[in-house]
């Protein structure tokens, strides 16, 4: 028998999202059959009956309302519509009951929250839009949170970070499901990787610094500039006319992060940059975004990004 899917459909619904579970689990792939392989089934819920308006005006219709989670084995929930709307009372209920059969409940972006808000994650890991990391540690400190994992895995709960993660992360449950054969079929049939290299440490933005008016602020703009000179905690501090402890705190307040930790994500979006754009050799580029050697440099950007700087170059750079 069909290994039995359900996602849900809501309004307001991301459906780019919603598609991509279509893809992976509603598609006929008549391949699968040659790999002795039952394949999916994939059944289309609602919060009611009544089809639903999602992103970009287009409706869609269910196959069932929340009793279709039921019978399922795997249920895959969208990103939510809103993080700050409340998770219907039967929607937490209706999951709860699955988990509780022994159903596997996956959630892409920020569909994290719904399995936040049913108690699924307490004291389980987990992983979200990078936009939204924060907020859902945040709202649940029971969840340890994984920021810059793709997804994460805990058996009964799978989570997985922006929406194309979300891809990664169905790769990954068909593998568990029937190996890394037909995985790899579904990975070429998408013309995706069977495994994405990194995390997604590699596409978080700039870190956004203080208001423009303030001391932080203009040290950072400073500090910006002149990522090749070396920094310390005191010559900052003598930059930005405070003391050293007293920077210290102004500065985890306006950033989040303490000052040398902030240095060197500067430096590492600057070598990112350049990697991105030009074919300077990567002793050059630690040179110009201020790592002392090409050594220290590699470290510090595989610990930012999860990958090395070559790797990053061949995955990102622009065309010649």
């Amino acid at each position: 028998m069909p290994h039995q899917v359900a996602t849900l459909i809501y309004p307001g619904l991301c459906t780019f999202e919603f598609a991509c579970v279509v893809e992976m689990f509603a598609l006929h792939r008549p391949e699968l059959a040659q790999q002795g392989c039952a394949g999916y089934e994939l059944t289309v819920c609602g919060l009611s009956l009544k089809p639903v308006q999602g992103l970009g005006a287009i409706m869609v219709r269910p196959n069932q309302g929340l009793d279709g989670f039921e019978r399922a084995q795997t249920i895959v929930l969208p990103g939510w519509c809103d993080i700050d709307k409340p998770v219907p009372l039967a929607l937490v209920n209706a999951l709860k009951r699955a988990h509780a059969r022994g159903a596997r409940i996956a959630s892409i972006c920020s569909g994290v929250f719904i399995l936040a808000a049913a108690g699924l994650l307490d004291e389980k890991s987990a992983t979200t839009h990078w936009r939204y990391a924060q907020t859902l540690a945040q709202r649940y400190p029971r969840v340890q949170v994984k920021p810059d994992s793709i997804y994460v895995d805990e058996g009964a709960v799978v989570s997985s970070a922006g929406s194309a993660a979300g891809l990664d992360m169905m790769l990954h449950l068909v593998r568990m499901d029937y190996g890394p054969k037909v995985a790899n079929s579904f990975a070429q049939r998408l013309v995706l990787p069977p495994h994405r290299l990194g995390n997604q440490a590699q596409f978080v933005a700039r870190p956004m610094g203080a208001s423009s008016s303030s001391k932080i602020a203009r040290l950072s703009d400073y500090l910006r500039c002149n990522l090749m000179a070396e920094h310390c905690l005191s010559s900052m501090a003598k930059h930005a006319n405070l003391s050293p402890r007293s920077l210290q705190r102004q500065f985890v307040n306006a950033t989040g992060m303490a000052p040398q930790i902030w240095l060197t994500k500067e430096r590492v979006q600057l070598a990112k940059d350049m990697l991105e754009a030009n074919n300077l050799p990567i002793a050059r580029i630690a040179a110009a975004a201020g790592f002392g050697s090409e050594e220290v440099f590699r470290k510090h950007f595989k610990r930012w990004t999860g990958t090395t700087p070559g790797t990053y170059r061949a995955q990102f750079s622009k065309p010649a």
